[in-house]
């Protein structure tokens, strides 16, 4: 399985490179892992595959991230401090550049599905030795752009500016979730098929991808793409974004990880984990070595409910999977709390992974164990924290009045996850067709 994808020649170069992983962190920064060679500035005279400029002198390597003031772009940020790497971050609002991780970057301000995008990208992308693409549109609120915008529209105008600016590396953020459900403790590697988890949006955009840099491998033989395919990333950075993402505003964030809060779980329910550290720590491998091909990544060991209870610090009420979605339902259609039951599916029915091959062909290993990553973004989460990015910033529900105007009342606060197409009403959709026939023949004719 592992010598089946695709890698262009030059990748080859990158076989002498055996990438130690030393890592400690401090102050919630991620000490690069070194890479056993003399490489005094990290600069491209340590990887022989990189540009050098015409004088035989190494050229800096320069990198571009889409999405990079989220979750896993802070991460990455963090990540490549110490690399003496030119990094431009690409995203639909910059963060406040002043802030670190953010100041380490260059921003451009583009909305991937925006019309304009195309033009902007031509731009950023040209002379890149690499691009990451990190942007994806996960829980959006209603008012956010649709999903398919960023996530469908978005990937396709960005493949098409990598190409046309001919980007010798492509990282992608693919997931999970993008495999077809297996049995419920199997864990899969990376020759699993992609179809997607039936009732998630999330999932199928995400196979959605998968199909996408399928054709691209295709159409571009030459660039080397790798994806990377972890489980559910959390860390404290995205403490803020969860919030939003998870409780009710009526639901003060200092409550979560409470004794007398308990959870209610369906038994069977397991999960993977894997902090946005590591994940980050896993893309800048495969950006030393120009890895390609498909990558899980997961931190061990998967959590049952009991587990998942507690290391939350919460007591579990088992309550069987379809009242979990029939509340979840309920909630979120009247606006009294954000996470649609696709949400739900997804965890009972997304793949397990193995992440053997990025340890064995990396040389990655997670620093954080699942229960350990889960811990720190509940406590953040407690603790109301956040980041200088829109994205990751802290919910700030202090006051009652301020939650109970947060509540959307009688409407859905975040979009659907539903992978049913919206049905109109029927006079709606009677309007629909008759005008579709009064303009098909208009008056005289």
């Amino acid at each position: 399985m592992r010598g089946d994808y695709p890698v262009p020649p030059i990748s080859n170069l990158y076989g002498r490179l055996i990438p130690a992983v030393l890592h400690s962190l401090t102050s919630n920064e991620c000490e690069m892992s070194a890479v056993s060679v003399n490489c005094p500035n990290r600069t491209t005279d340590c990887f022989p595959g990189f540009p050098k400029r015409d004088d035989g002198h190494p050229s800096t390597v320069r990198i571009v991230v889409t999405g990079a003031s989220g979750n896993v772009g802070t991460a990455l940020l963090r990540c490549l401090h110490r690399d003496d790497w030119t990094v431009t971050g690409i995203a639909r609002r910059p963060p406040d550049s002043s802030c670190p991780p953010y100041s380490g970057a260059s921003w451009v301000a583009c909305d991937l599905g925006a019309a304009e995008a195309p033009s902007r990208l031509a731009t950023t992308l040209a002379g890149a030795d690499a691009v990451v693409h990190l942007a994806w549109s996960i829980n959006p609120s209603s008012t956010d752009p649709r999903m398919s915008r960023t996530n469908l529209i978005g990937t396709r105008q960005l493949l098409s500016a990598v190409a046309e600016a001919g980007v010798p590396h492509l990282v992608c953020l693919s997931s999970a979730a993008a495999y077809r459900p297996p049995s419920r403790w199997q864990e899969v590697g990376e020759d699993w098929p992609c179809d997607g988890v039936p009732g998630s949006l999330y999932s199928q955009h995400k196979a959605h991808l998968e199909r996408l840099l399928d054709q691209f491998l295709v159409d571009h033989p030459g660039t080397a793409v790798a994806r990377m395919r972890p489980c559910a990333i959390v860390g404290r950075d995205a403490a803020g974004e969860f919030a939003r993402w998870l409780l009710s505003p009526l639901l003060p964030s200092s409550v979560v990880g409470r004794q007398w809060l308990p959870l209610p779980l369906w038994p069977g329910l397991r999960a993977q984990f894997v902090h946005s550290l590591d994940v980050a720590e896993a893309i800048r491998l495969v950006l030393l070595q120009r890895a390609a091909g498909p990558f899980n990544i997961a931190a061990g060991p998967p959590l049952n409910a009991r587990e998942l209870a507690a290391t939350i610090s919460a007591p579990v009420i088992p309550v069987p999977r379809a009242a979990v979605l029939t509340g979840a339902w309920a909630g979120w259609r009247i606006g009294l709390q954000p996470t649609h039951p696709g949400w739900l599916r997804l965890a009972d029915r997304a793949a397990l992974v193995d992440p053997g091959r990025a340890r064995d062909e990396l040389g990655w290993r997670p620093r954080h164990d699942a229960p350990a990553a889960l811990a720190e973004v509940v406590a953040g989460i407690r603790a109301g924290t956040g980041t200088a990015s829109a994205p990751l910033a802290a919910r700030h529900l202090p006051r009652v009045t301020e939650r109970l105007r947060a509540i959307t009342w009688g409407k859905p606060s975040h979009q659907t996850q539903s992978t049913r197409p919206r049905r109109r009403p029927r006079l709606t959709a009677a309007i629909f067709r008759q005008s579709s026939v009064s303009s098909m023949h208009p008056p005289g004719h």
